[in-house]
């Protein structure tokens, strides 16, 4: 039964991990994005 739950919260330890590391790579890629459409605008002034 205790190797069960260990196991459980080992794969869910790492999907959390996993899914932290992605949205920190989501919000790179977007504020990217701004910093582009900011230097465009500005280039078009």
């Amino acid at each position: 039964m205790v190797r069960k739950i260990l196991t459980v919260g080992l794969i869910a330890g790492t999907f959390a991990i996993s899914a932290c590391n992605t949205v920190a790579g989501a919000g790179k890629d977007v504020s990217s994005v701004g910093h582009a459409t900011t230097k465009a605008a500005d280039s078009n002034k």
